[in-house]
């Protein structure tokens, strides 16, 4: 069973919660992390994932309490409010993971020369870092919409300051970001 992702976002954002394994809707789901593959089809947020059901990656899982105790993933109960809060953690930690990339991690990728060791990703690497800038401009446009989510809801981000640091760290380094200037 594939996730329609958008379709379990907009779910969310109605306050209902369907189970992605038993397909009923309930008023709270089982939220928690994995690394086994086979729960990555219950992972709405790991969609698109180049390693597909193989990857053994750490991606939050939403589970019924019945089906999360069947497939032991170990959680907590969330509602909506709290499940969208969970999600647009989750996505600022693929944020940050990004960002710490482009910083400094996709050098540990190449054997660079001596001379290549200052140079930007994009000068490296231009397909890697065009990959990169897709990734983060999903993530990016991920976070605005739980961000006008939370607007709508009239209720107050967690952690808000979080925006402000990311963005400039991002500039920082020279590249843009969705989030603001």
């Amino acid at each position: 069973m594939r996730i329609n992702w958008e379709e379990a976002i907009n779910q969310i954002f109605m306050d209902r919660l369907s189970c992605p394994r038993c397909g009923q809707d309930f008023d709270e789901l089982v939220a928690g992390y994995s690394r086994k593959p086979a729960l990555n089809r219950f992972a709405p947020r790991h969609r698109n994932c180049p390693r597909g059901d193989e990857c053994d990656a750490r991606k939050l899982i939403t589970l019924c309490p019945d089906c999360a105790r069947n497939e032991r993933l170990r959680g907590s109960p969330v509602d909506p409010e709290a499940l969208l809060e969970t999600y647009m953690l989750d996505c600022r930690r693929d944020l940050e993971e990004s960002l710490d990339y482009l910083a400094e991690y996709w050098r540990d990728d190449f054997d660079l020369p001596e001379d290549e060791l200052d140079s930007p990703l994009d000068q490296v690497d231009p397909d890697t870092f065009a990959e990169e800038t897709e990734w983060r401009e999903r993530l990016e446009e991920e976070y605005l919409r739980y961000h006008r989510e939370f607007r709508q809801r009239q209720r107050r981000l967690p952690h808000p300051g979080w925006r402000s640091e990311y963005v400039e760290e991002i500039v920082a380094l020279g590249y843009t970001t969705l989030l603001g200037d």
